[in-house]
């Protein structure tokens, strides 16, 4: 397994010239089929050694009546990206999760990411190609494919970008779609995800919002 991921370590190890500011705080706006249903806060702090992500959601409109969640990862910043320690997810009406990640190892970042930090872990080792991830949720850790479908320019209400997307692989037909764009242009801050489930519910978060410290 470790040979089948050398060389993509490399490639985002080689990568990984820049990293975004110490401080990076995004909004979003989180609607479904075209109704805003949440506003979700990501805030980022590292010092290029460890880092902190934070997640706030609050529902809008009726949805709010399904209460808060927070999440949060943190970890150390390597040369191939973030590399989690611990995650968790709080909800309201739900047991929080949390997972633990194995300090020790040579296993490449991208084999070791939780829900929060994989977004953000191209911020800093941006992918060139085809990615494979591992994503850990706090119940189970989930296995995807990540293709880089090129560039194009992402409208967001924190502005246009110069966007790099990327498309995750369906294991069948059936399967939801998911799709990030990764702002070239803004130190490959996500600033928008589109998941498409297999009833055709659209789930799109953009950026309206984007504060740099």
């Amino acid at each position: 397994m470790r040979n089948i991921f050398l060389p993509i370590a490399l490639s985002l190890a080689a990568a990984a010239a820049a990293a975004p500011p110490p401080r990076v705080e995004i909004e979003y706006e989180l609607s479904r089929n075209g109704t805003a249903v949440a506003e979700i806060v990501h805030r980022l702090e590292h010092d290029r050694n460890s880092y902190v992500l934070s997640e706030t959601w609050r529902g809008k409109g009726a949805f709010a009546l399904l209460g808060k969640a927070n999440r949060s990862s943190r970890g150390a910043v390597v040369a191939d990206g973030l590399r989690p320690a611990e995650f968790e997810d709080r909800r309201s009406g739900r047991e929080t999760r949390r997972a633990g990640f194995e300090t020790a190892g040579e296993a490449p970042t991208l084999e070791r990411q939780d829900q929060l930090s994989m977004a953000w872990t191209f911020a800093f080792a941006p992918p060139r190609g085809t990615v494979s991830v591992r994503v850990a949720d706090g119940k189970r850790v989930n296995s995807y494919l990540y293709a880089v479908a090129g560039r194009e320019r992402v409208r967001t209400p924190a502005g246009e970008f110069d966007g790099l997307k990327l498309v995750k692989q369906k294991d069948h037909p059936q399967a939801k779609s998911t799709e990030i764009w990764l702002a070239a242009d803004r130190d490959y801050l996500p600033v928008r995800v589109l998941i498409v489930d297999k009833d055709g519910t659209r789930l799109d978060q953009l950026a309206t919002k984007i504060t740099l410290r």
